[in-house]
């Protein structure tokens, strides 16, 4: 049976989207600072400025203890890395994270940046993601189930040769940050939890140029590749719409990417 808290009521999801703006619009105000020399602190600091100028709380900051308002993951680094003094060099790939939140309800969303011009490797891997997390947010529609999602970003990964880290997940998200369900990024078609209008989660494959096995570092928080290849993540807030999907953390700077991709499908 499903839980009634999984079905967000139109209100909540009106809130949401309320939410969802702004983590959106600090991402898209981001990169134009993310270039070879700035430190993570300093774009932290601006994500943060940010959020709050539009009316919003930066919902990690005071999280399980931690301190910021976003998480930066530099390179190796696959996700909930602090930021810090650690000055970007040129080529650095890195995704910042942050969730944002209005009268109590949450919305979460990160993306892929690069310091300057980013390898060629780099560049691969962030589209290879990016591609997988359209693929997979294209199965959300009443009636489909999670292990849907699962099986088309496992699938267009193994295609590419690069891993699915299977540590993490995406979660449910409404007036807790993280809630149920857990949104696992491999699995197959026909399993796992039937999708109805009204749910709201998140969608954010970690994909690796290696294998997929991560490591915690003893700050307890930053988690990066054991084999320090390469990892990049994308993620938006979806909801199960009547007709489909509603991206609610869509950026208007990847719209029309977003668009042309859905439209091939």
């Amino acid at each position: 049976m499903l839980m009634p808290a999984l079905i967000k009521s139109p209100e909540a999801i009106a809130t949401m989207r309320e939410a969802a703006t702004i983590v959106a619009g600090a991402l898209d105000m981001i990169g134009a600072h993310v270039k070879p020399g700035v430190t993570t602190a300093e774009l932290d600091a601006l994500c943060h400025r940010f959020i709050e100028a539009q009316g919003g709380v930066a919902a990690c900051v005071g999280y399980q203890g931690y301190r910021h308002a976003t998480c930066i993951s530099v390179n190796q680094v696959v996700c909930h890395g602090v930021p810090g003094p650690r000055q970007l060099k040129e080529g650095d790939c890195l995704n910042i994270d942050l969730v944002a939140q209005v009268r109590g309800i949450h919305a979460d969303t990160s993306a892929m940046f690069f310091a300057g011009k980013p390898g060629i490797a780099a560049a691969r891997l962030a589209r290879i993601t990016q591609e997988a997390l359209y693929l997979g947010i294209r199965e959300v529609k009443p009636g489909a189930t999670l292990g849907d999602v699962g099986a088309a970003i496992q699938q267009h990964a193994a295609r590419h040769g690069v891993s699915v880290v299977r540590d993490f997940c995406g979660h449910g998200i409404g007036t807790a940050m993280h809630e149920e369900p857990q949104v696992a990024h491999f699995g197959q078609r026909g399993t796992g939890r039937m999708l109805v209008p009204g749910m709201t989660f998140t969608i954010e494959p970690m994909l690796n140029a290696g294998g997929p096995q991560v490591r915690v570092m003893p700050d307890g928080w930053t988690v990066v590749t054991r084999d320090r290849s390469l990892s990049a993540q994308w993620e938006h807030t979806v909801l199960v719409a009547q007709g489909g999907v509603e991206v609610l953390t869509l950026r208007a700077s990847e719209r029309a990417t977003f668009g042309a991709m859905a439209a091939a499908g």
